[in-house]
């Protein structure tokens, strides 16, 4: 049972509706998974069953510590998963497109989430100088970008996923000839 659940998270992250079947899946099924187990090791305990009531709340603890430290990095596992499947195919996307003009970079909307009207916005953009692998000190950008960004993953050399913040995104807030 906590294998299957483990394999729902990692569904659950390549799904273009994760960000509500995330929220389902930590509100609703690891309590209920959670407490389905916590009763079979009580009735186990009860039986008195050692053996097996212990072997259910190592795999309780086992699948609630795994789902909590699956929820604590599904920022970092959602893009990279997605870019070790589907690499050759986004690459192809954002160089099919015109060479930019004044040190813009390539990029397309990659990825999104939010609800009522709290949306973050993610781009894959393609560096072809590596700017945005580093953060400016003093100015708190990366690289190019004279926008304020909430994260830049890089996913391989040239490649990043850029995370806007909530109800910003390239075109409304990332012009990348103005001054810094």
């Amino acid at each position: 049972m906590a294998a299957c659940g483990l394999l729902a998270v990692l569904l659950i992250e390549l799904s273009s509706a994760f960000d509500i079947l995330e929220i389902f899946y930590f509100i609703a099924l690891v309590p209920l998974i959670g407490l389905i187990l916590l009763l079979l090791a009580i009735v186990s305990a009860v039986r008195k069953r050692k053996r097996q009531s212990l072997s259910i709340v190592l795999a309780l603890v086992a699948y609630c510590g795994s789902s909590w430290l699956l929820w604590k990095s599904s920022m970092d596992l959602r893009p990279t998963e997605r870019w070790l499947l589907h690499s050759r195919t986004y690459k192809a996307e954002v160089l099919a497109q015109p060479s930019p003009q004044n040190g813009e970079l390539r990029h397309v909307e990659w990825d999104s989430w939010g609800m009522f009207a709290q949306d973050t916005q993610v781009y894959l953009t393609y560096d072809p100088s590596n700017s945005l692998s580093h953060k400016d000190p003093v100015t708190g950008k990366f690289g190019s970008l004279h926008c304020d960004v909430w994260r830049v993953q890089r996913l391989e050399n040239h490649w990043y996923s850029v995370t806007f913040y909530t109800n910003t995104g390239w075109e409304s807030s990332c012009d990348t000839l103005a001054p810094s």
